[in-house]
């Protein structure tokens, strides 16, 4: 299955859009995050101060998560200039459009994701 140009740019769009959002996302929760961690830490009471934490806690999960699924955005926008958008980078099969218009930045054909997802392997950076 070859991708058409027009189909290919509109992806492309929706990455760089998707990576803009998640960028900005990103900025706000680091920023956030430290002022949080910044603040009085003279709390007046116990459950203020775990709430704190756990609220800190997600935070980082969040940025971590965000962070992660940019570098995926940075390596499908890679793969675009290459010429190998598309394929699994796996086993080297076409990736359907439906995939990729739901996850445009997919690395893997959707029998390679389940096989990984099964494995509990971080499903973008393993091969197989």
């Amino acid at each position: 299955m070859k991708i058409s140009a027009t189909d290919l740019k509109k992806l492309k769009s929706r990455l760089l859009s998707k990576r803009e959002e998640i960028t900005g996302d990103v900025t706000k929760m680091e920023s956030h995050a430290l002022k949080a961690g910044e603040q009085d830490n003279s709390v007046d009471h116990m459950a203020d101060f775990g709430t704190d934490n756990f609220e800190q806690f997600l935070t980082l999960g969040l940025i971590e998560n965000n962070e992660k699924m940019l570098q995926e955005i940075d390596e499908a926008l890679e793969r675009i200039k290459k010429g190998t958008f598309g394929t699994c980078t796996h086993c080297s099969t076409p990736v359907s459009k439906a995939r990729l218009r739901a996850i445009p930045w997919a690395a893997y054909c959707i029998e390679c994701q389940k096989i990984a997802e099964e494995r509990g392997l971080d499903t973008e950076k393993n091969e197989g």
